[in-house]
């Protein structure tokens, strides 16, 4: 057909030739060139609309990432814009994939704040929590005063002790934590770095007119923050520092957590004021979690002292304050010293068990050596310690700034002594949307009977409280704490006197320790708490909390002990410039009470 189209072509164009025979052949290698020619064209137009396509796809994609025209703009201006080449979209940039398929910090679906990395997972999360305070050291007015131990000699509390208006901030901290998937290990790497933060004031050293402390508030990471390897099968071995086991294990017990009637103003708390000897936060620590297996949960906790001191008078290696979170100074010694509490090594742990709405559990912890031997001094009036020596317990008997007798040295060198807290706990939570549960706790100081007397750390303590749901956003709650008596009182404040002779008081050279002691004071306290909370979303609420703490004649429990940002204790304001020079006179005996309102903000 090609042919005849040809022939007929050249034909009606008045042409003629004479055929020979080589002509049909070229005529042939013509038409098959053409033919391949046509081919090729086929091709190239295929592949130049493909082209065309992915351009028209390019520059779309230009048009909606190119930066726009703003209204006034030059047209010069709008014209380099236009003509300005944008980046590539991302979608043909192939992102770094791991062998699970993310990417690195890919957001997780579900969970607004954790992501991706490569071989695990990091979330973010914090607590934010900022109160109105109003609160008075002294709501019945009626406080004991018998400056004799102290050698004071105002007949009322120097300073405000009504009621003091304040802005606290509370337990607020921030965190990451998160795993590593470890190849060809059975378990993963875990870790949390976690800071503490205020909101209301500025982050430093802790400072009030009763103590200062050398840890900073805000310093990288101060709370609870560690590394360590996790399996769901075997459970979890972690080292850094937290919360003990034994703080741990009632956590859920405390809907006043940060408040100024939380728990913690007399659990776990052996003798008053803000501290909190069991129920805090150890460094250096190492410690086990276990799986739960039918229901039971176990955790182990040891923190080694790492004080060269035989008598944990030493400041640990590696630490700013004494053990347990005391400042050298607290004692009022010359020269400093770790003798107001400090401890060398300390062991924690709890079981517990959950089966739905009940819980249950029993926790221990005992820690070692524990250093009270300030109390002592501060019986016998020795404030300073040998010029010398620089150690009382090498004091001649006699000696400038010593004890005056053998017998009072012999007291002061037995006030080092293990100290141990065991509690049984349980809750249950009923169809009603009721909470309740209690705790029974007992302290002990081991101490031999010659320093008995002013033995405050031995003693019970209780717990009870209850939690109810009004609506899904509203709820109220109620707490009681009571402080059983004491087997004894170091008799350093306005307590009344007792009926039991001091040790090494007969004769001339007693010093102030002559007479008689008050180890038969009533030493017991009462909290009661409550508090409102309405959730204004899943993570913002809004709490009121009321609260009282009603002490015996020669008991000095406080409000806010546990993690409330401003506290309020048994001291005036005498003395109020803190640290070596502060010797702030505490007023046994008051009803101390208060309200706060605040908001939390915890994600």
């Amino acid at each position: 057909m090609r042919k005849l189209a040809l022939g007929a072509a050249f034909v009606a164009a008045g042409i003629t030739f004479h055929a020979l025979p080589a002509s049909a052949d070229k005529l042939d290698d013509v038409l098959a060139r053409l033919d391949k020619i046509e081919k090729n064209n086929a091709k190239l137009a295929g592949e130049n609309a493909a082209l065309r396509s992915q351009i028209n796809k390019h520059d779309a994609a230009a048009v909606r990432n190119a930066t726009p025209a703003k209204p006034g703009m030059s047209p010069a201006a709008a014209a380099v814009l236009a003509t300005r080449t944008p980046t590539p979209p991302p979608a043909l940039v192939a992102p770094e994939i791991d062998a699970n398929g993310h990417g690195f910090f890919e957001h997780k679906k579900g969970n607004p704040l954790t992501f991706y990395t490569p071989g695990g997972e990091i979330t973010g999360y914090g607590n934010i929590d900022v109160s109105v305070d109003d609160t008075t050291k002294a709501l019945s007015g009626n406080i004991n005063n018998n400056p004799v131990f102290t050698g004071q000699s105002e007949p009322f509390p120097s300073g405000n002790f009504g009621w003091l208006p304040a802005i606290s901030s509370n337990a607020s901290f921030l965190g990451v934590r998160g795993f590593q998937r470890m190849p060809n290990f059975p378990a993963n790497f875990v870790y949390q770095l976690e800071v503490g933060f205020d909101v209301s004031n500025t982050p430093g050293a802790k400072q009030s007119n009763a103590a200062l402390s050398n840890s900073v508030n805000g310093a990288l990471f101060n709370r609870n923050t560690y590394i360590g390897f996790a399996n769901p099968e075997w459970g979890a071995i972690k080292i850094g520092k937290t919360n003990t086991p034994y703080a741990n294990s009632t956590g859920g017990f405390n809907p006043f957590s940060g408040e100024i009637g939380s728990m913690n103003v007399i659990m776990g708390n052996t003798g008053g004021d803000n501290r909190v000897e069991f129920g805090g936060r150890l460094d250096h620590s190492i410690w086990y979690e276990s799986p739960t297996i039918g229901g039971f949960q176990f955790n182990a906790l040891f923190s080694p002292g790492q004080n060269r001191s035989d008598i944990s008078d030493n400041i640990a290696a590696g630490e700013s304050d004494c053990t347990g979170g005391n400042d050298p100074t607290s004692g009022g010694l010359f020269p400093n010293g770790c003798e107001d509490g400090a401890f060398s090594n300390a062991v924690s742990a709890d079981l517990s068990y959950t089966r739905g709405p009940f819980y249950a559990t029993v926790a221990y912890e005992r820690h070692f050596k524990v250093n009270r031997q300030s109390d002592v001094s501060g019986i016998y009036g020795v404030g300073a310690q040998n010029q010398t020596n620089f150690a009382l317990v090498n004091c001649p008997v006699g000696g400038a700034g010593c004890f005056p007798n053998a017998a009072q040295l012999a007291v002061y060198n037995a006030d080092v002594a293990d100290e141990d807290a065991f509690k049984v706990a349980a809750l249950y939570t009923f169809s009603t949307k009721t909470t309740v549960g209690g705790i029974f706790e007992m302290m002990h100081r081991y101490v031999s009977p010659l320093i008995a007397f002013q033995n405050e750390r031995t003693r019970n303590g209780t717990w009870l409280f209850f939690t109810q749901e009004l609506s899904p956003v509203d709820s109220f709650s109620g707490g009681w704490a009571h402080a059983f008596k004491a087997q004894g009182d170091p008799g350093q404040h306005n307590t009344p006197f007792g009926t039991t002779p001091i040790p090494g008081s007969t004769g001339t050279d007693c010093g102030n320790g002559c007479g008689l002691f008050a180890m038969d004071n009533d030493n017991e306290a009462d909290m009661l708490t409550a508090n409102y909370k309405h959730k204004f979303g899943s993570n913002l609420t809004w709490y009121t909390a009321v609260a009282m703490t009603i002490n015996g004649p020669s008991a000095h429990f406080d409000l806010g002990a546990g993690g409330h940002g401003v506290t309020t204790d048994c001291h005036s304001a005498w003395g109020a410039t803190g640290g070596t020079n502060s010797d702030p006179h505490c007023w046994v005996g008051p009803t101390l009470a208060g309200v706060s309102t605040g908001l939390q903000w915890r994600f």
